[in-house]
């Protein structure tokens, strides 16, 4: 099945589930649209679903397309880097360039750079925090669809290694807003004020990361 969005032709996916009660479109890093329903669902349905809901699917296409350009590339903190290939062990910055061997895997070097970053900012921004908490354990690992976690039973930390690509305010926010889950383990108003009054401007930072998970 393909379905037209602003003159363009789009591949949909439909993924069939006996668990699965509702339908659920998305778009994914390959430009293709997802549709995830039950086993019995029929075609005629999701067609006249994906009519019904043009609008939603081309705001989904605009995103996931800046998505994809901010995440084309090498970043490290923040910047963009032209990648060159040449023989040299690990990865080597300057002003304007990353080198690496060919197939050199990049996590490597981001996950030695994100151990010591991140364990930096986080006792860094658990000392400013304005109330007492208890001090959290760090975790890093990749995550497709959260930036942090935290776990107010055992107070660990989780800092999504995507963050490594990003200004450091990203991370600093992440880390405010997780360790504001020890106090509010939920969304409320009052977890949100709280981050505020440790990450001013919280909000709108919040939605530029939008634009890259």
């Amino acid at each position: 099945m393909q379905f037209k969005v602003n003159n363009e032709i789009y591949d949909v996916v439909i993924i069939r589930k006996r668990t699965t009660r509702n339908t659920y479109i998305r778009v994914k890093e390959d430009m293709k649209i997802y549709v995830t329903t039950n086993t019995f669902t029929l075609n005629i349905f999701i067609k006249d679903l994906l009519e019904k809901s043009y609008n939603e699917i081309a705001k989904m296409i605009e995103t996931q397309k800046r998505k994809n350009i901010n995440n084309d590339g090498f970043y490290y903190l923040g910047k963009r880097y032209n990648i060159v290939y040449k023989d040299v062990r690990g990865i080597k910055l300057d002003e304007d360039n990353c080198y690496m061997k060919e197939g050199y895997d990049v996590d490597t070097f981001y996950k030695k750079e994100a151990s010591k970053i991140f364990k930096e900012k986080l006792e860094e921004n658990y000392n400013k925090f304005t109330r007492n908490i208890p001090e959290p354990t760090l975790r890093i690992r990749k995550m497709k669809t959260r930036w942090g976690v935290c776990n107010v039973r055992t107070h660990v930390i989780t800092l999504n290694l995507e963050l490594i690509k990003r200004d450091p305010k990203y991370l600093n926010y992440v880390i405010m807003h997780e360790l504001s889950h020890l106090i509010h383990g939920n969304h409320s108003k009052r977890f949100w004020n709280l981050v505020e009054e440790n990450c001013p401007g919280c909000k709108k930072i919040g939605k530029e990361m939008k634009e890259f998970l």
